[in-house]
């Protein structure tokens, strides 16, 4: 197992839950934060946009697993490396997002 393999699956980890809430908001035809607002990351993007974006995303994660290494999906390493990459990203992604959306504190039921 080379560790240039781990660091593409790391990578493919985010990038893949990257796409997801892009792609879902794009789907949902609900404007989303992405890199191409204004301020990047901040502003609204269009739902097209977020759908674009989020397959972009997905592509990228794709040849980071497929096309890096031999991906085994039965190697612990491999897959350790592919979730914490996804698990870090979506921390990451739900601190700052959550400041917008509402979910960065917890509601208090009651």
């Amino acid at each position: 197992m080379h560790p240039i393999w781990l660091l593409s699956y790391l990578f493919a980890g985010a990038f893949a839950a990257n796409a997801t809430p892009h792609v879902v908001s794009g789907i949902t035809g609900r404007p989303f934060q992405s890199p191409f607002a204004k301020p990047p990351g901040k502003g609204l993007s269009s739902a097209t946009v977020n759908v674009l974006w989020g397959f972009l995303n997905a592509v990228v994660a794709y040849l980071l697993v497929a096309r890096v290494g031999v991906f085994n999906p039965r190697a612990v390493g491999h897959i350790l490396a592919f979730g914490l990459g996804a698990l870090f990203i979506s921390l990451v992604s739900a601190r700052h997002f959550g400041r917008f959306h509402g979910g960065s504190a917890p509601s208090r039921i009651g």
